[in-house]
This record gives structure tokens, sequence and C-alpha cells, in this order.
């Protein structure tokens, strides 16, 4: 029973490491984003919230 419980602590330890990591890349997608609507900005035009497009 012992051992279970152990095990179970330790895979949660591990869960919680590596849910604090930061992937690459997050960045780059966060810069992505419009600052005036919040879209994701596709290429490197304007958004359509900039055109005046909907």
């Amino acid at each position: 029973m012992f051992k279970v419980i152990s095990v179970f602590l330790i895979f949660m330890m591990v869960l919680a490491i590596f849910g604090r990591l930061r992937f690459p890349g997050q960045q780059k997608l966060k810069d992505m984003k419009c600052p005036r609507c919040g879209r994701y900005k596709i290429g490197k035009g304007a958004c359509a919230c900039e055109k005046g497009k909907p």
C-alpha cells in the first residue's frame, strides 16, 4: 500500500514540474494576436478589425 501511494505522489510531482515548464514558441503565439480585438493574425498583413471588416 505504501508503494502505491509513494508512486502516485511521485507521479503527481512530475506532472506538476512539467506543468510549470514553458514550451518553446509560446511567446511567438502570444505576439501573433491582434492587440485591438485579440484574434490571431495570419500572415504579415493587417488584422480584419483594422481594415474595417468584421
